[in-house]
């Protein structure tokens, strides 16, 4: 029964992340590839070899979440969650409120542990496979080590004990945590600029904001928020500029800039 329940969530772990990488892959890089180019962050494309190692890494984390997922759902028939079946007697409205405290306390868990990943002492051990993708992918996103694909998860495992939110807004902050978390390694800046350069939702991150992480790592260690960065001063000085490299260099469509016009 346990093997049962723990291929069943296997499936539907890795059918869900594989879905909407592989799709954001093919719709980015192979679709409208030509359209986007001038949003491109790098101007070379990782390896084919780079891509099958970390679409392979990440099954494994997939497959740790999984069996994580088979464990929370022995413990909660154990009892182990009774918050959960209150939460959801609480209707829609807490149902959302539950969505979005869990998405802020989560910005803030992801950045703690982010900055403990990359103290040298841990660095090698937690977080290194991860950084080995220098130049992301939309498959860099869950390609981790196993000590971070632990840590990963442990938030899953945790949260529900502590605080009282239905199962299925869990669910739905899993697959936010897979959309989000895909883009910002997907190579293309698609938030768009205001006319002073600066982004749009300027307090969420971007695609060039997590770049600038894999490019020089002591800096952007936020997860969805730039709130974490600029209160502790980790953001990288050169933010701004680089992402209006990517969003306001060329109209999306143009390869080059009209006779007289500035670049």
């Amino acid at each position: 029964m346990a093997i049962h329940v723990w291929v069943s969530e296997l499936d539907f772990t890795l059918t869900r992340y594989v879905i909407f990488a592989t799709g954001v892959w093919v719709l980015l890089w192979v679709l409208l590839a030509a359209w986007l180019r001038p949003r491109k962050i790098r101007p070379d494309t990782p390896p084919a070899r780079q891509l099958i190692t970390e679409f392979l890494v990440s099954v494994r984390s997939m497959t740790i979440f999984a069996t994580a997922g088979v464990v929370i759902d022995l413990m909660d028939h154990a009892g182990v969650y009774p918050l959960q079946a209150l939460a959801a007697s609480w209707g829609p409205v807490w149902f959302w409120t539950s969505l979005v405290v869990t998405i802020l306390v989560h910005d803030a868990y992801f950045y703690w542990t982010h900055r403990f990943m990359h103290l040298p002492a841990f660095f090698r051990r937690t977080h290194r496979r991860h950084h080995r993708s220098n130049n992301p992918s939309p498959f860099t996103a869950y390609s981790f080590d196993l000590a971070e694909a632990g840590l990963m998860v442990l938030f899953f495992v945790v949260w529900p004990m502590a605080f009282p939110m239905p199962w299925a807004a869990n669910a739905l902050f899993g697959l936010y945590q897979i959309a989000r978390n895909t883009l910002l390694h997907c190579g293309y800046e698609l938030m768009p600029a205001r006319a002073n350069g600066r982004p749009w939702l300027d307090f969420l991150t971007t695609t060039t904001h997590h770049d600038l992480h894999h490019a020089q790592a002591g800096y952007n260690y936020a997860a969805w928020f730039t709130w974490w960065d600029r209160w502790l001063g980790t953001e990288h000085p050169a933010y701004y500029a680089e992402f209006g490299k990517a969003a306001l260099r060329l109209p999306l469509g143009r390869t080059s800039q009209p006779a007289g016009q500035e670049a």
